[in-house]
């Protein structure tokens, strides 16, 4: 080990982007690719629990991962990598992390936009009503559904899910064209579990989400991260290629969170992704929307148009929306979304074999395990493979 390679590791290392002492030691029990939720975890975990050193390696230049919020020119806190909307049914994950947040609850809301008009979305009651033009009863749409219905015992794929669900109509106006602006790829290629999430509901409950506990922290996930990652046994290391710093640093046991095939050099071939655009727009009015998310299922390129301000609870003459644009993954775009195909799960399925045989090293979170997760759920599996991690 080179003591210059020593040398640039130590003083770059930074807590938060303040240097760290220069004669800090280069020895650490666990090295941890990845400063989103479940490298964080992790780290806290360790160090309040169990005393370890940890060195967090974050190729970006912040903490928090796709949860990152910060405050744009006009004062309005945006989240960097679309909208992150927390929520869960375990009060465990709620505990947890309270000791870093305090929350602010939040009964998130979404329209979508279709035919010149607003629709009520998810749907539900009122969105019936809008499509048959009068009042009506749960009764009648119950009635209605099981009419409008394609029987299939058995889903298979987002399309056959949804049109079980509501038939045909329903599903080409609101799932079929945003699936496949999302996604580039037919509903029926796509499994079920993509739509499959959205609930259907015959009564007026129009919250986009289901789960009992639905809120965001206070001040922002940022500032819950910050505090989550202030132990003393916590280094952080930004902007920084963990393959360049491991030669320079001693350490007994490896987390990675990124991208599965890339730890692996993508020997079997690259893991499909989708990515994502975003275009932000500042405006000198209260509100742009009348809810926080606007979908756009069948107009303009863009799939949703966000409005945070109207969750987050900010009060500012100004606003920021935020245009949602999916595209291709290529170098140098984030891997937002594996894709959840047949094909996609055979490919990750040779590099999971692989991971399950190599030696100190933990393979945590999205993108080490390719599948899409809520935050709540990432946050379980970090404290389930904490009780499971040496030491």
């Amino acid at each position: 080990m080179g003591q210059a390679g020593r040398s640039e590791v130590r003083t770059r290392l930074r807590v938060f982007g303040r240097p760290t002492l220069v004669g800090m030691p280069l020895r650490f029990d666990y090295v941890i690719v990845g400063a989103g939720f479940a490298g964080s975890v992790l780290a806290e975990r360790l160090s309040s629990q169990r005393g370890k050193t940890c060195l967090i390696v974050e190729r970006r230049n912040h903490i928090g991962g796709n949860a990152y919020d910060s405050h744009d020119p006009a004062g309005v806190l945006l989240h960097r990598y679309g909208p992150h909307y927390f929520r869960t049914n375990s009060d465990r994950i709620v505990e947890y992390l309270g000791q870093f947040t305090d929350w602010h609850p939040v009964e998130y809301k979404i329209l979508s936009w279709t035919e010149g008009r607003f629709w009520q979305f998810p749907i539900n009651l009122n969105t019936y009503e809008q499509l048959v033009g009068h009042p009506a009863t749960t009764e009648e749409m119950e009635t209605a559904l099981a009419k409008w219905r394609v029987p299939i015992a058995q889903p298979q794929n987002s399309e056959e899910v949804i049109v079980s669900q509501v038939g045909t109509v329903l599903y080409e106006k609101f799932f079929k064209q945003y699936t496949r602006k999302q996604w580039r790829r037919d509903p029926k290629d796509l499994d079920a579990s993509v739509c499959g999430r959205i609930p259907v509901r015959t009564n007026r409950d129009d919250r986009y989400l289901s789960e009992k506990f639905q809120a965001l922290p206070r001040y922002g996930y940022t500032r819950m991260f910050e505090r989550m990652l202030a132990h003393p046994k916590i280094k952080i290391l930004l902007q920084a290629d963990y393959r360049e710093v491991l030669p320079h640093v001693e350490y007994g046991h490896l987390i990675y969170t990124g991208p599965i095939d890339e730890y692996f050099d993508c020997c079997f071939g690259p893991l499909p992704y989708r990515s994502l655009r975003f275009e932000s727009e500042t405006l000198a009015q209260e509100y742009f929307q009348p809810v926080m998310q606007v979908n756009y299922p069948n107009d303009h390129e863009f799939t949703r148009i966000v409005e945070i301000k109207h969750a987050t609870g900010q009060k500012l003459p100004v606003t920021t929306i935020v245009r949602e644009y999916p595209q291709d993954y290529t170098a140098g775009r984030e891997p937002y979304y594996p894709i959840p195909a047949a094909d996609a799960q055979a490919l990750y399925r040779r590099y999971a074999e692989r991971a399950a045989s190599e030696k100190g090293v933990s393979f945590v979170g999205r993108l080490a395990t390719y599948r899409y997760y809520n935050m709540d759920q990432i946050v379980g599996m970090a404290l389930a493979e904490f009780e499971k991690l040496p030491g």
